[in-house]
């Protein structure tokens, strides 16, 4: 990976947007050296941010090196680029499934007539099957869906679920969206649910994921009172990691200048006798 870095430096990567970028990002103290087994991430990356944020993310991503990531708001082209940075640069390969729900010049650039596809993305270290993008009936104000992917998490194979509801002033398109989503979460046993809710733990349209899954950080929960961290610049939890089969080992929320929103990870192991 030294090696490669070293070549890269002198001629510069090439990547899908074409741009030159002559080294990576170092990365803290104490980031992961390999893909982490059994550990999940979920991440709104901002849009529109610009493709200038996408060397930061990926050693935002690579800091933790999850096994699986769900991604919101997310362009094919920028994902693209995520990708080979990740790879380039820090010897981290995924594979990729996109859930692109609409097809945006605005958000996602490329000619009018091409269009970049702009939804949800999951990136993980194991191939990926079964992948299936759902448009929810009315996003709102703007189109809205899920992606559902069957992978590998430790040595489990599991349903993943990627999501991104309607914003945050739109409860009724939100509860008309949960009630689609959990239908199509609750057919699973072993699930991992990632994504953007855009509503915080105590919101009534929240109420049936609830009751069908925890979330991976244990101390959250809908009760007043509950020590739920944010997940966002204005200060509200938002993103979510809701487990069926699982627990959570450890957990951690890490703010980005990257983006508005906060990753959020967790380690996970199966439930016994599940």
């Amino acid at each position: 990976m030294a090696v490669a870095a070293v070549c890269l430096a002198l001629t510069g990567p090439s990547t899908p947007s074409g741009a030159l970028v002559s080294e990576p990002l170092p990365l803290p103290v104490g980031a992961a050296q390999d893909i982490v087994p059994n550990r999940v991430m979920t991440w709104n990356i901002c849009n529109p941010c610009g493709s200038a944020q996408n060397l930061g993310r990926a050693a935002d991503i690579a800091t933790y090196a999850p096994q699986v990531i769900g991604l919101q708001e997310a362009c094919v082209r920028d994902v693209e680029e995520i990708r080979a940075y990740l790879k380039t640069f820090y010897g981290l390969t995924y594979h990729v499934e996109y859930g692109s729900v609409l097809r945006n010049w605005g958000r996602c650039g490329g000619l009018p007539w091409r269009a970049g596809g702009y939804g949800q993305a999951i990136l993980s270290a194991a191939p990926l099957a079964d992948p299936v993008t759902v448009e929810y009936p009315d996003g709102g104000s703007e189109d809205r869906g899920y992606l559902a992917v069957t992978t590998t998490v430790g040595d489990r194979p599991v349903r993943v679920f990627n999501t991104h509801l309607a914003q945050r002033q739109q409860e009724s398109f939100r509860e008309r969206q949960v009630a689609v989503f959990a239908k199509a979460v609750a057919r699973h046993e072993h699930t991992i649910v990632l994504g953007d809710f855009n509503a915080v733990p105590d919101a009534p349209e929240l109420a049936p994921m609830w009751s069908l899954a925890k979330d991976a950080s244990p101390e959250c929960h809908p009760a007043p009172g509950a020590a739920c961290e944010t997940t966002t610049d204005w200060h509200s939890k938002f993103d979510y990691i809701f487990l069926r089969g699982f627990a959570p080992r450890d957990h951690g929320v890490h703010p980005s200048e990257y983006s508005d929103h906060h990753s959020f990870r967790a380690d996970l192991e199966p439930v016994q006798g599940r």
